[in-house]
């Protein structure tokens, strides 16, 4: 079961594992915001699992830029062809340089997408509007790693950015 861990200002650090949030809860670390309704026993304790934890003192994180992926590119996506707008599998999706490389683009957020095989077919090694084609949404890179957006749980409701939220909610 994963744990939404915010900084002491209540922005997102990451998302950990609950042994590590008890860790962090039991060591005076941090402090529980929300919990499930699941239960940690041991002879002597018993107590809720963490959902949403908060760190007592202040993070200081250089903004790192989310990882270009696969994986990432199709969640910023939603899984969904780009040109067509069909959802699918991962197995029958590939990404598609907007710019092929043979015109000079480049393999970044701005230049990559979601495209299924029929599609990417169909535009080969052209540009979208040689091929006649149009992008769903123009390709961008994202603002928060893609799998907070994957890993969203309803409790996290109110500590998750709207965009966030709203992306989900299309997904």
């Amino acid at each position: 079961m994963n744990v939404l861990v915010l900084n002491a200002s209540y922005e997102i650090l990451n998302i950990t594992g609950w042994q590590r949030a008890v860790c962090l809860i039991y060591s005076g670390k941090a402090e529980v915001l929300e919990e499930t309704d699941l239960f940690l026993c041991s002879p002597s304790t018993r107590i809720k699992l963490p959902s949403v934890i908060k760190m007592n003192y202040y993070i200081k994180k250089p903004r790192m830029a989310v990882p270009l992926s696969r994986t990432n590119i199709f969640l910023r996506d939603h899984y969904t062809c780009q040109y067509c707008g069909r959802p699918k599998k991962a197995y029958d999706l590939t990404l598609d340089h907007v710019i092929p490389r043979s015109y000079g683009g480049e393999t970044n957020w701005e230049n990559l997408v979601t495209a299924c095989r029929v599609c990417n077919v169909k535009k080969g090694n052209r540009t979208p509007e040689m091929a006649g084609m149009r992008l769903a949404k123009e390709p961008r890179a994202p603002q928060f790693t893609p799998s907070i957006q994957a890993n969203f749980r309803e409790d996290w409701g109110k500590y998750i950015p709207y965009t966030i939220k709203t992306l989900e909610e299309v997904h």
